[in-house]
Formats: structure tokens, C-alpha cells, sequence
């Protein structure tokens, strides 16, 4: 007679730049971020949240993407599922992650090309606009970060370049 009894199986989701994954129970989301930007949402309660990871701080209609590739784009993904599972933007533990200078210029005069500088003030602007309390951020630098985020407890784990990973907790 076998007494062991299955393991649950976690679901993997990997974004890439553009996408959102918002959903709940054994799920772990993950994605990698250079000067792009990871806003993670979870609530509590419902244990139920997502990841978002994009690349450029506003939208435009001259550009011809997806608005999962904008701040703005991805936070009204976020306030529409929030709308499906009646919730309110404070209900959410929110943390904000990336925007690493990939490429390092030292005393450039050039700075509003940071591209990485732009996303982090777009994301915190408009988490603030929208009513979300952001509780953590881990941003700027010049290294790449691997962030996940387990969705049945709300541990958001975060791995800097090559060292090792710390586990973002509130």
C-alpha cells in the first residue's frame, strides 16, 4: 500500500517583457528584469495576485504594442482583475522591483535617456495615483534581477546579478 500522497504540483509562469500573469493558488511567476520594471501585487486574504514586467514608462498610440509594455498599460491590467475579484487597490501588498542602468554612463549629460530612471518614477507615480500602498522596492542599480513571486503566500524572492537570493518580506 503507498502511503506517500502526491505532491501539489506548483505552476510555473516565466513573463517575458510585455506580459502580465495575474491569478491565484500554486503559482510561482517569475521573469527576469534589466532596466525594465516587475510591480508585484498580493492579497492577503484571497491569495490572489500577479507580476507584471514592462519596459517603457507610457504608452504612446504611435507605438504599435501591447500595453503590458508600459506603466501605465500594465497598471490598468492590474486595476481590471482587480475589479473582477472585487477588490480595491489597498487590499494589496505591492512591491515594485528592476530598473537597473544596464548601460552604465558615468557623469552623462544625457540622463533623461535613462530609460531605467523614467520606469521606476512612472511605476511609483502611478501606484500612488491609483491608491496602491506600496510596502518594498528593490530598484535602480547596474546589475540584471531574477524576481519571483509564490502566490499562495506572497513571498517575493529576489536574485541580484549572480549573488544570492534574499526573500522580500513584510
Amino acid at each position: 500500500m503507498n502511503t506517500c500522497s502526491a505532491m501539489p504540483t506548483i505552476k510555473q509562469v516565466t513573463l517575458q517583457p510585455g506580459e502580465f500573469h495575474f491569478s491565484q493558488g500554486l503559482v510561482k511567476i517569475n521573469t527576469l528584469l534589466g532596466s525594465c520594471v516587475a510591480i508585484t501585487l498580493w492579497h492577503p486574504q484571497k491569495h490572489l495576485g500577479g507580476m507584471c514586467h514592462y519596459m517603457l514608462p507610457c504608452s504612446s498610440p504611435s507605438k504599435n504594442l501591447e500595453l503590458g509594455f508600459f506603466a501605465d498599460g500594465a497598471i490598468l491590467m492590474f486595476l481590471n482583475e482587480i475589479k473582477k475579484h472585487h477588490t480595491h487597490p489597498r487590499d494589496y501588498q505591492v512591491k515594485l522591483f528592476g530598473g537597473s542602468n544596464m548601460i552604465h554612463q558615468p557623469n552623462s549629460k544625457h540622463h533623461y535617456f535613462n530609460i531605467a530612471e523614467k520606469n521606476i518614477t512612472a511605476g511609483i507615480s502611478l501606484l500612488a495615483t491609483h491608491g496602491f500602498n506600496l510596502q518594498n522596492m528593490d530598484l535602480g542599480g547596474s546589475v540584471h534581477r531574477k524576481v519571483s513571486l509564490e502566490l499562495w503566500n506572497g513571498d517575493v524572492w529576489v536574485k541580484h546579478g549572480d549573488i544570492e537570493v534574499s526573500r522580500e518580506t513584510l
